[in-house]
């Protein structure tokens, strides 16, 4: 069948039921999954006391979701294509479900991980498909709001999970993480079954009948896989001073490389890498990981910046970033509407802007000395622009392409997306360590002998720690020690700091590539200006 007959058709077909009703279904259905991406962190102490497992290891229960999500991602839209949207939705969501109940019921730490492999592996349909759901069930002038709901579960779930994690572990129990999903699960499950429906085009590539590529999986899971261990490993194995990672880093390189190319020369490849031949798609992705990797950067240091030098609790560091999210859930709904009236690459445009002023300004307020709710409305500040750019991004990467590739674009875009923020993670807690150690370089020469501001300020501590109760030999030594302590804090402070000047000077970068996304009507989803 044309593409041009496929385009007509879709045009013509309307779902059965009322598309806001079948947006929320599979909305619940992504949010719940993406939930689970996050909402163990606090839980691994807990995991890893209860089955009798070393932190180190039980880190593991968050790679080995990671890593089977990442490779399910890519090519979600192909297997759609072959055995159906709807019913690779629900056989997901069905996997989802009860390795949720298994991995709740785990009673060691090997079971619990091939679990979290199963569970990731059907988490991994979940988002594509939902987004991909709702590209078609919407017509091209609500698009932008359908995708601002779905927005809504990409990227605000990530900062309710540890919060809610820490909640559920803190008055019940780490296995009622996993448990909370099963009723979630069931009920969605229902619903799918009841209003989601196929449009006509995809029961014709269905029927055109599928031919199993093994070389391009192959490639495809070791590729993936290597790559996302070894971003979620890295630091902590020291990356290239490890042979481990070394390897890690030699196989992904060579598997994603030869999967490119195999997969270019299929003719029903497993990856749409033909997709990328398009420079605005190209482009959207480029936008839709650095979206990830400012998102996750930010996310994951504002709490370990709260707790490691302000010493606050992991619950109260959660409430203080909470707010961020009520920021996005506000947001979203405005940014779909302003889709309507606005192109999208000049609302991605504004947003790259909005973020770049956000992680400035967080460079001068970053200190020490910030309270409570500075720190929390910082957050807000940061957070507050993300749908500015999750929802045109979405919506560019849209802009010419044929319906029957929804399915894969929605795929791809989630994976660069989740790729972003792997790589975003890992970025922070590799700069954090470098950087705090050089800044500690840099400042240990102003805490020399002999350095008179120094030999004032221990003298001043001395004098203090001695009225306390200290003997004079002991004031002083602590007095040594409380000042090393606030070097390193400072130290700290600063790579922070550093880390806040890089994504301005990314998100700079990403306000110029803005403007090169082709144009599109607003509110008319994917067809391109004229003119």
């Amino acid at each position: 069948m044309s593409a041009a007959a496929l385009t007509l058709e879709q045009e013509v077909w309307r779902p059965r039921f009322n598309p806001w009703l079948i947006a929320g279904v599979v909305a619940l259905a992504a949010f719940m999954e993406v939930l689970d991406t996050s909402i163990a962190n606090v839980a691994l102490p807990y995991i890893a006391g209860n089955l009798a497992a070393s932190n180190d290891d039980a880190t593991w229960v968050l790679t080995s979701y990671l890593v089977s999500n990442a490779i399910v991602l890519p090519i979600s839209g192909w297997i759609a294509g072959k055995v159906g949207r709807k019913r690779f939705f629900m056989l997901c969501l069905f996997l989802f479900t009860v390795t949720s109940f298994l991995c709740g019921t785990a009673r060691s730490l090997g079971i619990l991980l091939f679990y979290r492999v199963l569970q990731g592996a059907g988490g991994g349909g979940l988002q594509p498909m939902a987004q991909a759901i709702l590209a078609d069930t919407f017509p091209p002038e609500q698009r932008g709001s359908a995708f601002a709901l779905y927005g809504v579960t990409a990227v605000v779930a990530p900062t309710v999970g540890p919060t809610l994690g820490g909640w559920i572990t803190f008055n019940y129990a780490w296995r009622w993480i996993f448990f909370i999903n099963i009723p979630v699960g069931l009920l969605t499950l229902l619903l799918v079954n009841r209003f989601v429906d196929d449009p006509p085009y995809l029961s014709k590539l269905k029927a055109a009948g599928a031919r199993l590529d093994y070389i391009g999986i192959a490639l495809l899971t070791l590729g993936v896989g290597a790559l996302q261990v070894l971003l979620d490993r890295g630091q902590e194995d020291d990356w290239f001073g490890s042979r481990f990672i070394t390897t890690l880093v030699v196989v992904s390189a060579v598997c994603l490389v030869a999967l490119v190319i195999w997969e270019w020369f299929q003719k029903e490849p497993v990856v749409h890498v033909r997709l990328y031949r398009s420079l605005n798609f190209s482009n959207a992705s480029l936008q839709m990981f650095m979206l990830g990797f400012g998102y996750f950067s930010a996310l994951v240091m504002v709490p370990l910046f709260l707790q490691t030098l302000l010493g606050y609790t992991a619950q109260v560091a959660g409430f203080c970033i909470s707010p961020g999210g009520l920021a996005l859930l506000f947001m979203m709904p405005v940014v779909g509407f302003l889709t309507t009236k606005f192109q999208a690459r000049r609302l991605a445009a504004f947003g790259w802007f909005y973020l770049a002023f956000a992680m400035f300004i967080s460079t001068s307020y970053t200190d020490l000395e910030i309270s409570f709710k500075a720190a929390m409305w910082l957050r807000v500040i940061q957070s507050a622009g993300l749908g500015f750019l999750f929802v045109p991004i979405n919506l560019s990467a849209y802009v010419g392409i044929a319906p029957e590739d929804n399915n894969a674009v929605a795929g791809l875009m989630n994976f660069m997306r989740n790729i972003g923020s792997s790589v975003g993670t890992s970025f922070v807690t590799t700069m954090l360590d470098r950087r705090s150690q050089y800044h500690q370089h840099i400042l240990v020469n102003y805490i020399r002998y002999g350095n008179q501001n120094f030999q004032n300020a221990v003298d001043s501590m001395t004098r203090y720690l001695s009225k306390a109760g200290l003997g004079a030999h002991e004031a002083h030594a602590q007095a040594v020690r409380r000042i090393y302590a606030r070097l390193l804090a400072e130290a700290g402070c600063l790579s922070y700091i550093d880390i806040y000047k890089v994504l301005a000077v990314a998100s700079a970068i990403m306000f110029v590539l803005a403007f090169t996304l082709k144009k599109n009507e607003p509110g008319g989803g994917g067809e391109i200006a004229v003119g």
